[in-house]
């Protein structure tokens, strides 16, 4: 597996607007057939912080991903939101692939 963390700061003004956009993409991404898992998480003391958690079959999936109409509607949709660049971090899942991704 292949997993982005990516950490998004999102202007007050913006938090509805991020958050609709950010659960279409993520429904759509879900259909993706290389994408094991995608949550938006909604940081609790601070809800103009999110952290999409995106996990693909592969770094290829993940690179496919970015190719799709519904990423490319979710990147001009959130771009004017944001309060700073969003910043991806990536990860290899060292565990055996057994769970329930």
């Amino acid at each position: 597996m292949y997993v982005a963390l990516v950490h998004v700061h999102v202007v007050p003004e913006g938090l509805e607007q991020f958050a609709d956009a950010s659960r279409k993409n993520a429904e759509n991404s879900r259909l993706e057939p290389g994408v094991a898992r995608f949550d938006v998480l909604q940081q609790q003391d601070d809800p103009t912080r999110f952290v999409l958690v995106e996990v693909y079959r592969s770094p290829d999936a993940a690179a496919a991903h970015k190719h799709t109409a519904h990423y490319a509607e979710w990147r001009d949709a959130v771009a004017p939101l944001m309060a700073e660049p969003r910043r991806g971090v990536f990860y290899d899942a060292i565990t055996p692939d057994d769970h329930s991704w």
